[in-house]
């Protein structure tokens, strides 16, 4: 146990650099990849951050839908639940239909309260591709094709089963169709509390699905809080100065609120601010919880953007993502597990001379980022 402790769990961080206004920079693609976020921070000096007014407004645009479920240890005969099968029989239909029209590919959704090294959790992703991890048993009672995790800390003891559903095979009333709804319906009976998402055009596909179960709407939430006299590391856009972990660091106590002026007889935290460092005397931590998709993450890089823009005392500002810990998949379609934190997350940073830097961090249990 003591051993295990000791060793460091390996991480992945992977860092570009480039230009909003080089046609082949990347970022959008890379944004793209982690398909669910719950939380972005933006951390940085008060005069080049949005008010929080402005990213209130640039999240209310989308509604989100918490699918809610009773648990039979308490509320045994509690509302109506959402049972996967009915993600099948009543979605896909509409979503086959629909696959050469507005609608298709405009809904994603992620279960909730599910911990993916114990539980059940499914993951469906803007391009109709379904994800299931789930437990030996699990697994076995669906009979549906699948493999291995790549992660399981325990001999077979997790699987993964990933379902096209845009598949001509998975149309109603094909054979892959009534295995997969057969296994849901009558041997698994996976149910689950589940949080959606849709684009603009995409609610009409929902209604079926939504008029089968219990749902509450629900909108990102926005936090902030000012901060005075932060210590703050000179930075430019050409970062050599500035080690990334320790950047990584400094914004993630920036936004816990942890000090980062430690003295030596400090016990409760040995962070500090990178060298160069200057004493910024306001700044502004703004933080946005919620389903947030990667179109409503392009909406806060813009509104950041436009904010660098104007004549500013300082020529930077950031924002950083955090992908869902217990989701199935992180960057694309590839597996995610958890052996510690779950981390999978980047950090933008970006200047005034349209120049930005991008990192993109991940845990032991996650394939290197794009």
């Amino acid at each position: 146990m003591f051993g295990d402790l000791e060793r460091t769990p390996r991480t992945l961080l992977v860092c570009d650099r480039s230009s909003f206004l080089d046609e082949k920079n990347r970022l959008s693609s890379q944004v793209e990849q982690l398909h669910f976020n719950y939380k972005g921070d933006t951390p940085g000096p008060e005069p080049s951050v949005p008010p929080v007014s402005s990213i209130t407004s640039s999240c209310r645009l989308l509604p989100r839908y918490r699918l809610q479920v009773p648990c039979f240890t308490y509320i045994p005969l509690g509302p109506k639940s959402l049972h996967v099968q009915l993600l099948i029989t009543l979605y896909v239909p509409t979503y086959i239909y629909n696959k050469y029209h507005t609608y298709y590919g405009l809904v994603s959704g992620l279960s909730y309260r599910t911990r993916i090294d114990e539980d059940n959790c499914v993951a469906l992703m803007p391009n109709g591709h379904l994800s299931l991890s789930l437990d030996k048993d699990s697994f076995e009672l669906l009979g549906v094709e699948g493999k291995l995790s790549k992660f399981n800390q325990r001999t077979n003891s997790r699987y993964v089963v990933s379902v096209d559903l845009t598949d001509s095979s998975l149309a109603p009333g094909g054979r892959g169709y009534q295995r997969l709804v057969t296994g849901l319906r009558s041997r698994l009976q996976l149910k689950t509390d589940f949080l959606l998402s849709h684009h603009p055009g995409g609610g009409a596909s929902l209604q079926a699905l939504l008029s089968r179960c219990d749902w509450s709407e629900h909108r990102p939430e926005v936090r902030s809080h000012a901060l005075t006299d932060l210590f703050c590391p000179l930075l430019t856009s050409d970062l050599q100065s500035c080690d990334p972990h320790h950047l990584l660091e400094w914004l993630g106590a920036v936004d816990a609120d942890v000090s980062c002026e430690n003295s030596s007889s400090s016990f409760l935290s040995s962070l500090v601010c990178p060298e160069p460092k200057t004493t910024m005397s306001r700044a502004l931590s703004v933080s946005v919880c919620g389903l947030l998709s990667p179109q409503d993450v392009h909406r806060l890089i813009q509104q950041i953007r436009c904010y660098l823009d104007q004549p500013r005392l300082e020529s930077w500002a950031s924002l950083t993502v955090h992908g869902f810990v217990d989701s199935p998949v992180s960057w694309g379609g590839d597996e995610h597990g958890v052996l510690r934190g779950g981390e999978n997350f980047y950090s933008l940073l970006m200047f005034h001379d349209h120049t930005y830097h991008l990192h993109l961090g991940t845990g032991a249990h996650d394939t290197c980022p794009p």
